[in-house]
Order: structure tokens, then C-alpha cells, then sequence
């Protein structure tokens, strides 16, 4: 409960994100997809070209699992450092624009 939880829906809701995307990118509304993809069966998802929910496998359309395994893998590695470390160093935005710009040659009198 409590942190965990909180952990568990935030990683749901990021695994929501690749459908929701892909379905307004096909001019769908995301979340109506999402839910119709979370009650389809297991292999069924929505197929981007005609906006139907399908068995992939058959559509051909295949999402490269390990590659989906491995960013949420490294977005969890990353999180965990980011909770467990003591501070962040971040580079301030200097507002006042640095000092003065760089000098150019002088002029070289006498020349063409």
C-alpha cells in the first residue's frame, strides 16, 4: 500500500501511454482505445490502419516486446537512482547571458 501503490498506478499508466499515443496519432480518442484494449484477450491490441481491435500476430503487426522490457527496465533504473541519491546536480540557466562576447582580430592598418 501507500508509496508502492502509488509506484504500481504510475507504471500502469506509463505502459498506457505507447496505445493512447499511437491511437491519436491515428485520430482516435486514446483513452476509449486504451479501454477497449485493456478488456480485448491476450495478443489483441488495436491496429493503427484501421482503428479495430485485432490479434496482432495475425494483422502482422508486431511490437518488439524486449525493446518495450528493456526502456521500462532503464526508466525504473534511473528512477530508483534518482529516489535513493542525496542530491542533484543541475546546471543553472544563466539569465544575464554570460559574460561579453569573444574579440575578433584587430584591425590590421596598412593592409588591403
Amino acid at each position: 500500500e501507500g508509496d508502492e501503490q502509488t509506484g504500481a498506478r504510475i507504471i500502469l499508466r506509463a505502459l498506457e501511454e505507447p496505445v493512447r499515443q499511437l491511437a491519436e496519432n491515428a485520430g482516435l480518442e486514446g483513452s476509449v482505445v486504451v479501454n477497449d484494449v485493456r478488456k480485448a484477450e491476450k495478443g489483441q491490441g488495436m491496429d493503427a490502419d484501421t482503428g479495430e481491435i485485432v490479434d496482432l500476430v495475425a494483422a502482422g503487426v508486431i511490437d518488439p516486446a524486449m525493446v518495450t522490457r528493456s526502456a521500462l527496465q532503464n526508466a525504473a533504473s534511473i528512477a530508483k537512482n534518482i529516489l535513493t541519491t542525496e542530491a542533484i546536480v543541475a546546471e543553472i540557466e544563466d539569465k544575464d547571458g554570460g559574460g561579453m562576447p569573444g574579440g575578433g582580430m584587430p584591425d590590421m592598418g596598412g593592409m588591403m
